[in-house]
């Protein structure tokens, strides 16, 4: 680790801020853990350095994807990159062929250090773009791309030759083969991530750490869109229910307590204070007895709209003894009630949607979002679900595909209803464009933007009744 011992304080100082502005939630004794941690460790061993950190400021597995590349920033392996001639990833010497066969020996040796410095290299010789102010054209470069890199060396090209070198004085079968090209896909792939870091480091070097780790690290998983979140986001999200849950039912303990204790009441109290001279020294609360609320879902399981709500199905099923009922119902372009498919001590969540698509009648002649046939089916078939003591959550996009949204029939469900919310995986901006009717629903019941896992956890814990 090259990064000297003065300023190191800093360097901490400064990754923990990073972590705390992506959502990770570093205390003031984590912080200091973490400063203790390089005392006893040292900074010797740049790897041994960061599981440390990462044992002290992390709270889970699923933040190291933000964590790694921060700590790249702040504690890199080498500072500047070489000022050179050829540095702008335009020299006449670079050899691509001879890089490539260096590569493909480190990638069957799976050396890292030496996987490491020829990142680098690859970072210097073919990822330059532009030059410097001054430099006459001839040396430096205005930035370092890990996409030019990649683009121009091609290491996935390399697999079949890894592959045949490890092969060579053995006599392996077709499932070895397979193994081992899992691995050297690993390898690969490991190598990839090196390339993004060191390119990410020299960009930091000319625009400061702060910005790249703000603006170039991607965001954890309960901070990324619905909409646009991959199958492994959506993977990770899932392992997050529980805990997320348990969290929520804790919250919505603590509020079922204070409601229960009821308002003052007001006539008791005066009554009472005639003893102590007419001030009131012992208030009289007059008591409720809450019963618990009953929840309806109607959630849009179409497209994108899907990994949204299938997690906030989960999410609330997770939820289930808050309730005294909770019944569910998905919606394509027609509605049925899904609530079995969803309950506790079935199968895993991660086959939830395909249980739904394959269990339930959401669709008829066409597979497109249709709001206004949704919403009327469900009035038609499904009013007793709704009572005085229901509270409603509509989950989806608003967008009707041209449609009729069926305004008459929401009007209903909310006349019936003790409360109806509308959650909105769109941003706020985006309703009313296209062939969205957001803003029309929107005047009907309370609809809310919920983009991302963080926004639901947080409207979910105000929201729910009770």
């Amino acid at each position: 680790m090259t990064a000297a011992a003065t300023g190191v304080p800093e360097r901490l100082t400064a990754l923990v801020q990073a972590l705390r502005s992506h959502g990770i939630r570093i205390g003031t004794g984590e912080t200091v853990d973490a400063g203790h941690v390089i005392e006893a460790l040292g900074l010797t061993d740049r790897e041994r350095v960061r599981e440390g950190l990462a044992a002290a400021l992390l709270h889970g597995e699923g933040q190291r994807p933000v964590f790694d590349p921060v700590f790249d920033l702040y504690f890199p392996r080498g500072i500047g990159a070489p000022d050179t001639p050829d540095s702008s990833g335009t020299g006449q010497d670079f050899d691509r062929d001879d890089l490539r066969d260096r590569l493909a020996a480190a990638l069957a040796a799976d050396d890292q250090a030496l996987l490491a410095r020829l990142a680098a290299e690859a970072v210097d010789g073919m990822g330059g773009y532009g030059t410097r102010p001054g430099s006459g054209g001839t040396g430096g470069s205005d930035g370092w791309s890990s996409h030019q890199t990649l683009s121009r060396l091609r290491p996935e090209t390399l697999l079949a030759r890894v592959l045949a070198g490890i092969r060579q004085g053995t006599a392996e079968g077709e499932f070895t083969d397979r193994l081992g090209a899992d691995e050297i896909r690993r390898r690969i792939e490991g190598f990839r991530a090196l390339v993004g870091s060191e390119a990410r480091r020299r960009v930091a070097e000319r625009r400061g750490a702060d910005e790249i780790a703000r603006r170039a690290i991607a965001p954890t998983a309960d901070r990324v869109d619905f909409l646009v979140a991959g199958r492994a986001q959506l993977d990770e999200l899932r392992r997050t229910v529980q805990p997320l849950a348990r969290k929520l039912a804790t919250r919505l303990a603590a509020r079922r307590r204070r409601a229960a204790r009821g308002h003052i009441d007001l006539r008791r109290t005066l009554r009472g204070s005639l003893s102590t001279g007419g001030i009131p020294m012992r208030p009289v609360l007059r008591r409720r007895r809450p019963a618990r609320p009953e929840l309806v879902l109607l959630c849009d399981v179409s497209g994108s709209v899907a990994g949204f709500a299938n997690f906030t199905m989960l999410l609330v099923q997770a939820l289930h003894d808050q309730f005294s009922k909770v019944r569910v119902f998905a919606f394509v372009n027609r509605v049925d009630e899904v609530t079995d498919l969803i309950t506790r001590g079935g199968a895993g969540p991660e086959g939830l949607g395909s249980r739904i698509m394959s269990g339930a009648a959401v669709t008829g002649h066409h597979g497109s979002s249709d709001y206004g046939s949704a919403l009327g089916e469900f009035t038609e078939r499904y009013t007793e679900a709704v009572t005085s003591r229901s509270t409603v959550f509509v989950l989806g996009d608003a967008r009707t595909n041209m449609s009729d949204p069926n305004v008459p029939a929401l009007r209903a469900i909310a006349a019936r209803a003790r409360r109806v919310y509308w959650l909105n995986p769109e941003g706020r901006a985006q309703w009313q464009t296209g062939d969205s009717v957001a803003g029309t629903y929107a005047e009907l019941v309370e609809m809310y933007e919920c983009r991302n896992a963080r926004q639901l956890g947080a409207l979910i814990g105000r929201l729910l009744p009770v």
